[in-house]
């Protein structure tokens, strides 16, 4: 029994991270992929990027991540989105997120463009997808 509620307190604190990070992608998917007006292409190419918008494949998606993922990441931090606080203020939340989209955005990636350029123009942001 000590063993199961030990188990289940180590689950606790690894989810709220987690949620967080579910979040921002189910927010990015709706922002740049959602909606009629974007391109299908797009859409796929970003459905099959997944997680690797933000992060490097073949690496620990909860340390690595990609040059638009640090980009974010100066922005949007997994401790200040725990799940009671989405939960409890899901609108709240979603614009904070999406602010931190939006200044992420107005950084350049290495190749010398803006990423919310990149992404209007039907590219994944980082040039170190690895797609």
């Amino acid at each position: 029994m000590k063993r199961l509620v030990v188990m289940f307190g180590c689950l606790v604190l690894l989810a709220s991270p987690a949620m967080a990070i579910s979040e921002f992608g189910k927010q990015w998917k709706g922002k740049f992929l959602g909606g009629e007006e974007v391109d299908e292409d797009f859409k796929k190419l970003g459905r099959k990027a997944g997680c690797y918008v933000c992060h490097v494949k073949g690496e620990d998606k909860k340390k690595v991540r990609n040059e638009y993922g640090k980009a974010l990441h100066k922005f949007l931090k997994a401790e200040d989105f725990p799940k009671d606080y989405v939960k409890a203020n899901p609108e709240e939340a979603k614009a904070k997120i999406l602010e931190g989209f939006k200044k992420a955005g107005e950084l350049n990636s290495k190749d010398g463009k803006k990423f919310s350029e990149k992404i209007e123009n039907n590219e994944l942001p980082a040039t170190d997808a690895g797609l």
